[in-house]
């Protein structure tokens, strides 16, 4: 028996078909991408943070940690996303780390609290570490209600090396710290931690312009901040690796583990208005209102401004049109210097 052969009218009906059957399958593969499927299978191009996991809820720690004790001492620096240096007495600084989504196995020297660095552990609703305290932040810790691991009642939660003199001995670690946070029923979750507003895409602040004509970027190879005649603070660009190299009173500050130097992709400058309260020479900062600044990285500064609205309001930094400063992605120095104190920019060197 003969085959019939297709006509014309068949061959368009298939035709009209299979196109309808392949639209309504892409339809279905579309509909499970974006609304009902494992959205991962679309986000798998989107850029990650390096510095932060942003879909982590884990609660930063803050630790005071030591910094008149050399320049090859301190511990974990390297690792904590953002560090504070801020004016003590005596005219030296102390810094204070904050850790998140790493497991750092030392850090220190830890050392005791001051009241105006609470004000910076807040705003990212960290808990504190510190191994004492003075009196006035001793007064705030419990004013605040500030969730705090302090080494003179938690003494599981810090160790002293005998190879180093006291008090400049005492280190700790990550998992020890929120092990003793669960001890004291501190949240170890928080959705309030993030401060920065980081980019995954590079900024070059050569390529920004807050005003009409050539960007306002200031060449910013060599940095050198000035505390007191007791400390000196400096920063040096490596533009093969693309951050800042971080020296002390001119020598290189290292870190005690690795004896690299310690690095950062950027520096954000505040000036904040500070005074003596005691013949101790201890500080206060106003830290609540706003002042001026800059951000650094990859070899440029601009101005900006900070503006926070209270002790645990999170500080703002935008540049001087208003738009708000975007964070390359990586570990940021936030250096809080007097007003009394102008930064120091050089160039090609």
């Amino acid at each position: 028996m003969a085959k019939r052969k297709m006509s014309k009218k068949d061959k368009r009906f298939i035709t009209i078909w299979l196109s309808i059957s392949f639209i309504c399958i892409c339809g279905i593969i579309l509909y499970y991408l974006f609304f009902n499927g494992d959205k991962s299978i679309v986000l798998q191009n989107k850029k990650e943070l390096k510095i932060v996991d942003e879909g982590s809820n884990k609660r930063p720690i803050a630790v005071m940690i030591d910094n008149n004790t050399g320049y090859n001492t301190q511990a974990g620096l390297q690792d904590s996303y953002i560090n504070y240096e801020i004016l003590v007495e005596g005219g030296y600084t102390r810094i204070m780390a904050l850790f998140k989504d790493k497991d750092v196995d030392l850090i220190g020297p830890v050392r005791s609290a001051r009241h105006y660095f609470l004000d910076y552990s807040l705003e990212s609703d960290a808990i504190y570490a510190h191994y004492g305290w003075s009196t006035y932040a001793e007064n705030d810790i419990q004013t605040l209600g500030v969730d705090n691991i302090n080494g003179l009642t938690a003494l599981d939660a810090y160790w002293r090396d005998n190879n180093i003199k006291a008090p400049h001995n005492v280190f700790t670690n990550i998992d020890t710290l929120y092990k003793y946070a669960s001890k004291l029923k501190y949240s170890k979750k928080t959705s309030d931690w993030k401060l920065l507003d980081y980019s995954t895409d590079t900024i070059n602040l050569s390529d920004i312009q807050i005003d009409e004509g050539e960007s306002s970027a200031i060449e910013a190879n060599q940095i050198n901040l000035k505390y007191s005649n007791n400390q000196l603070t400096s920063y040096q660009y490596d533009a093969d690796n693309e951050y800042y190299l971080r020296s002390m009173d001119g020598k290189a500050h290292l870190d005690k583990t690795t004896q690299q130097q310690l690095h950062y992709k950027n520096i954000l400058i505040q000036t904040v208005e500070n005074y003596s309260l005691d013949s101790s020479g201890r500080q206060d900062l106003k830290t609540a209102g706003s002042g001026e600044g800059y951000y650094i990285t990859n070899g440029y500064a601009l101005p900006i401004v900070w503006e926070k609205s209270e002790r645990t309001s999170k500080t703002s930094y935008k540049y001087l049109n208003g738009d708000s400063v975007k964070i390359n992605d990586g570990n940021t120095f936030i250096q809080i210097i007097p007003t009394t104190t102008t930064p120091e920019f050089k160039g090609a060197i």
